[in-house]
């Protein structure tokens, strides 16, 4: 039999001369296995996630898959904590979990798994339930990223509240229970959540502590209408604490469509992926917004018809107007950053109305812009670190429109 290629080979362990317990694998192989990664990512962009240590709090349909596709990535290092064990209506959504893993702690069977996938990756998987009063051990070694797939809420908030006040990065899971559509899965602000009643729970919760924002999320904006919480018979319905996995954790499931859970964790994967190799992500805050699209392309109507009496028709339509909000300005204003009440008008009043020169503003910014003398100087009205910004967005655009 011939030898097989590179691309057959798997990293072979061997011993570091230096310390006998250190498990080494060939580079070479090793950056084999990461060629897609080095190509999208670049050298640097693969070494910073070779050298990072992400915690995901959490083994479950969210974790599971996120950790899984970070290792893929190349973080160098995970701490995977969880109390629970599999158990077969887990295997519907869990990324790594087989049959045989069934009763056997969760984080134990990920590692196993995950020394089949890429055994140079450090794994320490703690079979522990996360709690605020052991916070400090639980995240200590400085993390770069912490995962927060936990689907009790005090808890939940106990993670948010040390990551934050400790200043670690942190990316939240909202809920995936009782949801279907894919395409209304959204990445934002913890500020920006809407529809999901668990974002919501946690948004209020967590502003009472004292935190308003800077805290990543993934979530759903589907209405969990359909389906409901699973009932507990009558003999189990009067000693219900029993049934919860420990106090305080529900003890009535909510049904999990499998792909969404595993949606969630890769879309947290990608972020973190991304965040730490230095990829520019600027994630769109909320899409299917037709209702919006069409009330600010009729308020920019009506200011385009201040301008020129005559005009009937402007220059961009309504799926225009979608796509210079999302796209261009990503749903935010070009001055303030803000989402409130946003709308549209001319940059430069004195050229005419393109994708180039509209510009996305709050109701009060877009009252005085348009107050503004045709040839008014922006840089005096706005600095030059603004009219900056907006400039360079209107470059990028003018590239991609070569593009299409």
């Amino acid at each position: 039999m011939g030898v097989p290629s590179q691309q057959q080979q798997v990293p072979k362990q061997t011993q570091s001369p230096q310390d006998n317990s250190v498990p080494q694998f060939d580079e070479e192989l090793v950056r084999e296995q990461l060629a897609r990664n080095i190509a999208f990512l670049g050298e640097e962009g693969v070494e910073k996630l070779r050298n990072s240590f992400v915690v995901i709090v959490g083994a479950g349909g969210v974790g599971s898959w996120a950790a899984s596709m970070l290792i893929r990535s190349g973080v160098g290092k995970i701490r995977i904590i969880d109390f629970d064990q599999v158990s077969l209506s887990s295997l519907n959504r869990h990324a790594t979990a087989v049959q045989a893993d069934v009763g056997t702690p969760k984080v134990i069977a990920m590692k196993k798994a995950f020394r089949q996938v890429a055994p140079w990756v450090q794994v320490d998987a703690r079979v522990e339930l996360f709690q605020e009063d052991s916070a400090e051990e639980l995240l200590s070694g400085n993390p770069d990223y912490v995962v927060d797939a936990i689907d009790n809420i005090n808890t939940k908030l106990a993670l948010l509240k040390f990551c934050y006040d400790h200043k670690i990065p942190v990316m939240s899971s909202m809920g995936a229970g009782a949801k279907a559509d894919p395409s209304r899965i959204q990445i934002s602000d913890i500020s920006e959540t809407f529809e999901d009643p668990l974002a919501r729970a946690v948004r209020r919760k967590i502003k009472k502590m004292g935190v308003d924002t800077g805290i990543d999320v993934v979530y759903s904006t589907e209405k969990p209408h359909h389906v409901k919480l699973l009932p507990l018979d009558e003999t189990q319905a009067q000693e219900a604490d029993e049934y919860a996995a420990l106090p305080d954790f529900r003890s009535r499931i909510l049904p999990v469509l499998g792909p969404l859970p595993a949606m969630f964790g890769m879309a947290m994967a990608t972020f973190i992926t991304c965040k730490i190799g230095g990829w520019p992500m600027d994630p769109l805050p909320i899409k299917l917004r037709d209702g919006l699209y069409q009330r600010i392309h009729r308020d920019l109507k009506v200011r385009e018809g201040r301008l020129d009496p005559e005009v009937e028709t402007i220059a961009l339509d309504r799926r225009d107007v979608g796509y210079v909000i999302e796209e261009v300005w990503r749903g935010k204003s070009a001055i303030s950053k803000s989402m409130d009440k946003i709308g549209l008008c001319r940059w430069k009043r004195s050229e005419p109305l393109t994708v180039q020169n509209v510009i996305l503003l709050t109701k009060s910014e877009l009252d005085r812009h348009v107050k503004l003398p045709l040839d008014a100087d922006l840089v005096k009205e706005y600095g030059q670190e603004v009219v900056d910004f907006v400039e360079s967005r209107f470059k990028e655009e003018a590239e991609i429109s070569r593009l299409r």
